[in-house]
């Protein structure tokens, strides 16, 4: 069957693949859309230290099951629309011991530690695949990227008396607007591209900041009557940013930890004790997460044609990664059409 692989520094083709056996446990996908997400950019310039190369990328799935094994639920049936929890745990280590299986410390991803979705068919275990309701297999292909928003707000234990300030607005960052506004939190949403900051608005942002021309600081201060927002949400992953969630969160706030900074970060580690800061991590999603990003989509106000910004076929996956690369502030998703 046809994959899509990337082999090496800007190197991405189109090869041919076995099919996968189907087990007892097991249920056979038919894919039909699937997203790529920062870490496959990162994969494809090389600047991905977790993966595993060559590999087949893709985690972002909207699919249909083809074919189910003998031990399969009946909830799974062939012909349903699902996506995937793309996260292994090993059930073993400390984060598996205190269920939090996301954060597990042996995971392996589809498309970084192990071969991804960008195929025709893939074989997965049961437990890893997720009814989708009446959601379209494209539609699919965004719950996952927001799903990790929606876990870093759970992270932050955002309520509706916050002010959170979301600090980039790509698709992480969007799910975690949504989710703070579900919440009734008044929601900041920072970037560097007003045409984000724009779409931002229209999923829940009440404030906006272009991190490029405003003054950040003095933004905050105004909106949050001098005191700095409750919780940061950091989405991007930059050494830049990083210290912008630590310096401008308010007195014994929250600041959530999303995205992986590719260089070391310095820190005024005065904060830390001053602020008593509560700093944490967030690392992929739960099943709740991706239930509740189901829940919202279906709801129909979501504006999934604005997230997706292009549709390739697997031929053309190379000139849009490139393409990606050239202008990366200006891409939300661009999903491969099998």
């Amino acid at each position: 069957m046809k994959a899509i692989q990337i082999s090496g520094l800007r190197q991405m083709q189109i090869v041919s693949i076995p099919e996968q056996e189907l087990h007892a446990d097991e249920v056979l996908l038919r894919l039909q859309y699937v997203g790529f997400c920062g870490s496959d950019l990162s994969t494809w310039l090389g600047r991905n230290p977790m993966v595993k190369m060559p590999v087949i990328p893709g985690h972002e799935i909207g699919a249909v099951i083809e074919k189910v094994g003998s031990n399969v639920p009946e909830g799974l049936k062939p012909g349903m629309v699902v996506t995937c929890n793309p996260y292994t745990n090993c059930g073993k280590c400390a984060s598996c011991r205190n269920s939090r299986v996301n954060a597990c410390q042996h995971n392996e991803t589809l498309g970084v530690q192990r071969n991804g979705a960008m195929r025709e068919y893939l074989v997965l275990p049961w437990e890893k695949v997720i009814p989708a309701g009446l959601l379209t297999p494209r539609t699919c292909a965004l719950i996952e990227p927001m799903s990790v928003g929606f876990h870093a707000v759970s992270r932050a234990q955002v309520t509706d008396i916050d002010v959170v300030l979301v600090i980039g607005c790509g698709m992480v960052g969007m799910g975690a607007i949504v989710r703070s506004a579900q919440r009734g939190a008044t929601v900041v949403a920072a970037d560097i591209d007003d045409e984000k900051l724009a779409l931002a608005r229209g999923m829940g942002a009440s404030y906006t900041i272009n991190t490029k021309t405003d003054d950040v600081h003095a933004r905050l201060l105004e909106m949050t009557s001098g005191f700095g927002p409750d919780v940061v949400i950091e989405a991007v992953g930059s050494s830049a940013t990083y210290q912008m969630a630590v310096d401008e969160v308010a007195f014994t706030g929250r600041v959530i930890c999303i995205g992986y900074a590719k260089t070391e970060v310095s820190f005024q580690t005065k904060y830390f004790v001053q602020k008593e800061l509560d700093i944490r991590g967030s690392r992929n999603a739960q099943p709740s997460d991706f239930r509740a990003v189901i829940h919202y989509l279906e709801r129909g106000t979501c504006p999934i044609d604005r997230l997706i910004s292009r549709e390739v076929t697997p031929e053309e996956a190379p000139e849009a990664m490139q393409q990606w690369a050239d202008n990366p502030g200006k891409v939300f998703r661009i999903l491969v059409k099998f």
